[in-house]
């Protein structure tokens, strides 16, 4: 018990000790993660008698949740201190403009210099890549398709015939052919064969059904791209967006392995200690489906307006692949299983850097993308 006590305590000043975001962060493991002296305690718990095992693990439990709260209220705190020391440097300075002014009436022998500003990735380009690289880095392959698509490989497929009260969870844009081609603006024709209907593409998911249509398991590819539904745009919604699926397709895949998969990824990508959960859904296309959420990354749980109170923002959705997927695109259902999940990146990338409206991914305000 008194080693519980000194963890706690050697955690919360290496958090006190803490003075940015960054260090912050670098500090996490060491105070309460992998490197802390919390998981060399957890690890000796089986050495204790049963008895003293459940006081002495509740006793850290305890102590190891009242250090993560500390950990969220020191982060809010700094991330509210560089978010003014920010608005302060983003003040208009006319230094420059009044050396140019005093160079043109003769006060400056010589122009000042004038450093030329270098452009660099968008955020959400950045994000995506980086999420192609952790997934590169587990065994999946990228694969990319066309973001205008055809009625079966969008919907028809995907266990989403023609009327199907699922097509109501993609508000479609389709797209006008002309004069001897397909497509319109009505409602997908097809009657179940390959309708004439044509769309942008409102999810990635199309393109997992060409590859499985053009090869056979196992299959293990994530696939990046943009999509378009008719959203109206918020906090957490663009009618525009990006989207990152994932499809494994062998024999003897479960559900645990999904979980394994989506718990490997969050690790990765937004580091220890921020929590998700998996919550019961539907999805035509997956048997059983669930969404996954993380941590709202601006209220750290608390509730928000990012969050809509709830202190969780989804992040997409999950599931084993439903076997009417497989007999559309000619797999055996029978010796074969496999699961799907599709997240936002524009959400990852606001989740990673605590942004509370994705509509500022889309302002093109200098002073925002210089920040990334």
């Amino acid at each position: 018990m008194n080693a519980v006590t000194q963890a706690a305590q050697r955690g919360k000043e290496l958090v006190e000790g803490a003075r940015s975001v960054a260090e912050l962060r670098a500090v996490e493991p060491e105070a309460f993660g992998k490197r802390s002296a919390f998981a060399r305690l957890t690890g000796s718990l089986r050495d204790l008698a049963p008895t003293e095992r459940r006081e002495v693990g509740r006793a850290l439990q305890e102590a190891r949740s009242e250090l993560e709260a500390f950990f969220g209220k020191r982060m809010a705190e700094l991330e509210e201190q560089e978010a003014s020391r920010r608005a302060g440097s983003e003040r208009l300075d006319l230094s420059e403009t009044a050396l140019l002014a005093r160079w043109a009436g003769g006060g400056l022998a010589e122009a000042p210099p004038s450093p030329a500003m270098r452009g660099h990735l968008h955020l959400v380009t950045q994000v995506r890549e980086e999420l192609e690289d952790i997934f590169v880095s587990m065994g999946f392959e990228v694969m990319e398709g066309p973001e205008a698509e055809d009625d079966w490989h969008n919907f028809q497929a995907l266990n989403m015939p023609p009327h199907h009260p699922a097509r109501g969870m993609f508000d479609t844009f389709y797209l006008d052919l002309g004069e001897g081609g397909s497509g319109g603006q009505g409602a997908p024709e097809g009657g179940g064969e390959r309708g004439p209907s044509a769309v942008l593409r409102t999810h990635t998911s199309p393109v997992q059904v060409r590859l499985m249509e053009s090869r056979q398991p196992p299959i293990y590819a994530v696939v990046p791209g943009r999509c378009y539904r008719r959203d109206t745009p918020d906090a957490s919604h663009l009618p525009v967006f990006h989207q990152i699926e994932g499809l494994v397709v062998d024999e003897g895949i479960s559900m645990g392995h999904l979980a394994g998969t989506l718990d490997a990824f969050v690790q990765a990508f937004f580091g220890p200690g921020r929590r998700a959960r998996l919550r019961p859904s539907f999805f035509p296309f997956t048997e059983p489906s669930a969404e996954f959420d993380v941590t709202c990354w601006v209220c750290h749980g608390v509730g928000c307006r990012t969050c809509t109170g709830s202190g969780w923002v989804e992040l997409g959705g999950c599931g084993m692949v439903d076997p009417a997927v497989f007999d559309a695109v000619g797999i055996d259902a029978e010796r074969y299983t496999g699961f799907a999940w599709g997240f936002g990146i524009d959400r990852m990338a606001a989740a990673r850097t605590s942004l509370a409206d994705l509509r500022d991914l889309l302002d093109n305000d200098i002073r925002f993308l210089s920040q990334f």
